[in-house]
């Protein structure tokens, strides 16, 4: 049987879709108590995957079934409640049904014509991103991969706005003679800012660093005098601490002199959306550009980034594309390629419009609050038994400090990590070796927390007991 005749069989018979189904759900029921981290054993069991490429048509449900019994117990339980590590979010059902779904359909979201739904589940998408946020009607909206990628083309937004303005053309003219404009960030900035700054040719070295405070943030005092040519890259949620930069003074300040303000939110610009912590984002609405994520704290599935612009033209003339071959109404309907560095991209916002759907204003809300609740819990219990707490937990972010060992602390995390029970990861705080707590699932639960601190406890007794 020739492969094409095979494939429709399978199409037709719907067979592998349903062993996928249950492998699916198998993988979902285990997921709660299974080790957060792979075994040993599961890890090792990855060299059944090495193997010369296969001459010849495979069997469809063989594969299938070597990738759950192999490949599920090698993966990282984040859609358990007790992974801490990475800002790594967990996944809505409704979002996970959604992608299901839009899977089948596999949609390239380029050009309206490609896709009409895409089209317009962006454009509804772009509109209700911006109440929740509460930016400025006609905010643009891009759907990226990621913050990474949302934050490259705010920058390359602002590059050409900035240069425009000084009566030059970047898209035309280059880097050759161009205005020399100015990098300001903070010290604690992010590595994917830094690395956007880099590909963009803005030169690493002429960053004009801003010192921050024990906490991560900008201090105001600290930025040096801006004008029409400043880029000012801040922060809603440090890696380490959750802390958010003081986006009013320094907005207003910007905003004065004509610079551009681009606030990197992967993560906490979420907490916008709540009553409570709306506060740690006051101002950020007099910003230029934002970059958040729906995969970390919205919980969408994976590559499931934002960009958010209040210069359209700005936004979709950095990004320009053309051919004689696109057939776009630009004027008429919302072509997604306009707003986002890709051309062919799959149908990532349906999953982010399923999850704002669904979850409404108030169920954001609390899925929002709930992290912070649940991240204040670890702290509190860690600091009961011994552990120093080294930031405010004003968001989703712990730091944790089990000793001023740096070896001590290595050694404790990764006991913690093999005992399966919970994953963190480690940062460098402070020129300190730290523990780096991110709560960041709607499934993390109270007593997932204890649990993880019982864990804790224990990691810390058994190094104790082998000195």
């Amino acid at each position: 049987m020739s492969v094409r005749r095979q494939m429709h069989r399978e199409q037709q018979q719907k067979v592998l879709f349903k062993q996928a189904q249950r492998y699916a759900f198998d993988y979902a029921d285990r997921a709660a108590e299974r080790n957060v981290f792979p075994t040993p054993q599961a890890l090792n069991d990855l060299k059944q995957f090495d193997e010369p490429m296969p001459a010849e048509t495979g069997n469809a449900e063989a594969i299938l079934q070597q990738l759950h019994e192999v490949g599920s117990p090698a993966s990282v339980a984040q859609t358990g409640g007790r992974y801490f590590g990475f800002v790594n979010g967990g996944i809505l059902p409704i979002s996970l049904a959604t992608k299901w779904l839009t899977d089948f359909w596999d949609q390239n979201t380029a050009l309206n014509v490609m896709s009409p739904i895409s089209a317009k589940l962006e454009e509804v998408c772009e509109d209700w991103l911006q109440q929740v946020f509460g930016l400025p009607a006609g905010t643009a909206a891009g759907f990226v991969s990621g913050t990474s990628a949302a934050i490259l083309c705010s920058l390359a937004a602002a590059r050409w706005r900035l240069c425009r303005n000084q009566g030059w053309d970047f898209n035309q003219q280059g880097h050759n003679g161009a205005p020399q404009l100015r990098i300001i960030a903070g010290r604690q900035t992010h590595g994917a800012v830094i690395k956007a700054i880099a590909l963009l040719g803005l030169g690493l070295q002429h960053i004009e660093w801003v010192e921050a405070d024990d906490q991560g943030r900008i201090i105001p005092d600290q930025l040096p005098e801006l004008d029409s040519s400043c880029i000012v890259l801040l922060q809603a949620g440090n890696v380490n601490s959750g802390c958010f930069d003081p986006f009013e003074a320094i907005c207003k300040r910007a905003n004065q002199v004509g610079a551009w303000v681009h606030i990197d939110g992967a993560f906490g610009l979420w907490a916008a959306a709540t009553e409570q912590l709306k506060y740690l984002t006051r101002g950020m609405d007099m910003a230029h550009s934002w970059s958040v994520d729906g995969h970390k704290t919205l919980n969408t599935p994976y590559d499931n980034g934002i960009l958010l612009c209040r210069d359209r033209e700005a936004l979709v003339t950095a990004l320009q594309a053309t051919g004689d071959y696109l057939t776009s109404s630009y004027s008429e309907t919302r072509d997604g390629m306009l707003y986002t560095p890709e051309m062919s991209r799959r149908a990532r916002a349906i999953e982010l419009w399923a999850a704002l759907k669904y979850l409404g204003k108030q169920g954001v809300d609390e899925l929002v609050l709930g992290m912070h609740k649940r991240a204040q819990q670890f702290a509190q219990e860690l600091n009961a038994a011994g552990f120093r707490i080294l930031n405010d937990v004003v968001f989703n972010q712990v730091i944790v400090s089990p000793s001023t060992d740096d070896q001590f602390t290595q050694a404790m995390i990764t006991e913690v990590q093999s005992s399966g029970e919970c994953w963190a990861g480690t940062s460098v705080w402070q020129g300190r070796k730290v523990i780096r707590i991110s709560v960041c699932s709607w499934v993390t639960s109270e007593e997932d927390i204890s649990r993880s601190v019982r864990a804790f406890i224990a990691a810390r007794q058994r190094i104790s007991d082998r000195a």
